[in-house]
This record gives C-alpha cells, structure tokens and sequence, in this order.
C-alpha cells in the first residue's frame, strides 16, 4: 500500500521570466585590446645592416661627412677597392 509523504514541504516552480518584465542589459562597445611588441636587438642589428646595406652612395657619403664612423670605413673600402 502506498502512503503519502508527510511533513514535505511543497516548492513552488519558478516561473520564466518574459521580455517585458526583465530589460536586457545594454550592449557596450567593446575595449580594444593593446598588444605590445619587443623586437629582439638581434633583429634591430638586422635591420639596421639592411638599411646600410640599401642606401644610395649619396647617402652614405653624407654620413661619413657627418661623423658616421661606418660610413667612413665603407667609403675607404670602396676607395680602396678601385
């Protein structure tokens, strides 16, 4: 035989939350996201050899004149070489 359960406490169900008793939040923008680089001095040195190495006679004769202690040892190695 089957006897009920005494002394149980009965729980309402939730009731389901419809659009126009609840608001959505808002929407913001989102943040941009900052991502930093550190460039390696063995990158830096790469670079740097590039550049000397793709600049125009012009220039490296402006820099010897300046004080460019490499400009200056490429341009008498140039001359040497004639």
């Amino acid at each position: 035989m089957i006897n009920p359960i005494s002394g149980a406490a009965q729980v309402a169900a939730p009731v389901p939350a419809t659009a126009s008793s609840a608001a959505p939040a808002p929407q913001s923008a989102p943040t941009p996201v900052a991502d930093t680089v550190q460039i390696s001095s063995t990158a830096l040195a790469a670079q740097a050899a590039m550049q000397e190495a793709t600049e125009s006679p012009a220039v490296t004769a402006q820099e010897a004149r300046g004080g460019d202690h490499q400009a200056q040892r490429l341009l008498a190695k140039e001359a040497a070489a004639k």
